[in-house]
């Protein structure tokens, strides 16, 4: 894979894709009329387990992406995956959103709406199925759905963090 010149590297060194979930525009009514201005919402990632959600705002669309892109590089969260999918059922929590993360077999793909898939799938989650409750405005969902993923905890963590050993589940 080649990158190429310019383009954003994570901390190990792989490149980072973004994407903007949603552009909002906000207008402000002056003496001469109305006053507007662009707030863009962005997710970066490398599709391998680091993630990362920015905000930016600005006067014009583009330059409001550039903010969103540089303040999401700046948040870049490790997550872990069990492969193609989570390791386990998760729910992710923002303001009065309630995203729950439901781990799926391979090639289910990912079930969901348009603010958490952006942030599964640069998160590098191939397989996973999603159900929103409460709020569903972009940002709130966006959030909640990296709060979930920031919340999963591998076998080797939970068994380090207990103390205990943990065996795996046996299937009829």
């Amino acid at each position: 894979m080649s990158v190429e010149p310019g383009a954003a590297i994570d901390r190990e060194g792989k490149p980072l894709e973004d994407t903007v979930v949603k552009i909002f525009r906000n207008s402000k009514v002056v003496k001469g009329g109305r006053k507007f201005s662009f707030s863009a919402l962005v997710v970066v990632g490398d599709r391998d387990g680091c993630v990362g959600l920015g905000y930016g705002k600005a006067g014009e669309v583009p330059l409001s992406v550039d903010k969103g892109v540089k303040d999401a590089k700046k948040n870049l969260h490790r997550v872990n995956l069990s492969g193609r999918t989570i390791p386990h059922k998760i729910i992710g929590r923002s303001g009065a959103t309630r995203v729950i993360l439901v781990p799926a077999s391979p090639g289910t793909g990912v079930i969901s709406g348009s603010s958490a898939r952006a942030v599964l799938e640069l998160a590098g989650v191939h397989d996973v199925l999603t159900k929103v409750i409460g709020n569903t405005s972009a940002k709130n969902v966006a959030k909640a759905a990296l709060d979930g993923l920031d919340n999963l905890r591998s076998r080797e963590r939970v068994e380090s963090l207990r103390g205990v050993k943990i065996e795996p589940v046996k299937r009829w």
